[in-house]
């Protein structure tokens, strides 16, 4: 029995940078509040409302990736450029929301000093990986075919 490897692909590449970065991303704080005068800040991450959807997509994006190794020779058919667009449409909706969330509770309106509340690293970091992810869709759409 011969076993074929199968390359992964420029778009494949990216999708688990995207991925990685995505999750990264998921523990860095995506917003906080306060730290001044001797006050703890208060700060929050992914794992709050709708910013665990963009970490459940994280995970899905690198099982999809390493899907085609754990089943030899058989064709994937998850291992195709819809289900990477798709999650990176998930990925997206859920940040959007995440996102509003945290504008309609007012985590981005200008405050006096001692009440400033920022966006934390985790949101442009998760944002950046998003990016890539649908980048690899394309870039997985307009690869030859595998056999």
């Amino acid at each position: 029995m011969t076993m074929i490897r199968r390359s992964v692909g420029r778009g494949r590449r990216l999708a688990i940078l995207g991925a990685l970065l995505v999750l990264a991303g998921c523990v860095l704080p995506w917003w906080t509040i306060g730290g001044g005068d001797g006050i703890p800040p208060i700060s929050g991450n992914a794992f709050e409302s709708t910013g665990i959807v963009v970490f459940i997509v994280g995970l899905v994006t690198l099982a999809i990736v390493t899907l085609p190794y754990a089943v030899r020779d058989r064709p994937v058919i998850l291992d195709r450029w819809p289900a990477f667009a798709i999650l990176a449409a998930a990925g997206w909706i859920g940040l959007g929301m995440r996102v509003l969330d945290l504008a309609s509770s007012g985590a981005f309106a200008f405050r006096e000093p001692e009440q400033v509340i920022t966006n934390g690293p985790g949101l442009w970091l998760v944002a950046i990986g998003l990016i890539a992810l649908a980048r690899a869709a394309l870039e997985v759409a307009h690869e030859p075919p595998q056999r």
